[in-house]
């Protein structure tokens, strides 16, 4: 073998050896790489598996809420004629009470003028029920006065 021949393969071994670092760190990122490709295709895994959770329960969620809103139209269809009576029987009583007002209006010239027994003016079923209640309203809370 020739020096030309010898110059040649040690200028290789020279260029191989040089080569090794670049070689080794290329093998670490390639093993660093396979390492990361199992852990990203276990996260792909979990992440369809989360995907799927979310899916069921937002159907479930769905099913809920429409339940709550059936359920939320019956009470509404069942209250609705409470709404009405209710809106029938406060017009009655505003009716009464105007009523009630305008008599008070009248009687009070009446016992300002006139210190005898008041008079009994003609009065309805309502009314003898409203004045009643209300005495029995009163006397409530001065039985309790004097017990204490």
């Amino acid at each position: 073998m020739g020096w030309f021949e010898w110059s040649a393969q040690l200028l290789l071994i020279g260029l191989l050896v040089g080569a090794m670092p670049f070689i080794i760190r290329l093998e670490r990122a390639l093993s660093s790489v396979r390492c990361d490709r199992v852990a990203l295709e276990a996260s792909a895994a979990g992440l369809s598996e989360a995907t799927r959770m979310a899916e069921a329960a937002s159907i479930r969620l769905r099913a809920a809420a429409e339940g709550a809103g059936r359920q939320v139209a019956e009470k509404l269809a069942a209250a609705e004629p409470m709404r009405d009576d209710l809106r029938y029987l406060v017009e009655r009583a505003e009716g009464l009470a105007d009523r009630l007002d305008g008599l008070v209006r009248v009687a009070r010239p009446l016992v300002a003028a006139d210190p005898g027994p008041p008079p009994q003016p003609a009065q309805s079923q309502a009314e003898r029920d409203l004045l009643r209640v209300l005495t029995q309203g009163m006397a409530r809370p001065a039985a309790a006065r004097g017990a204490r």
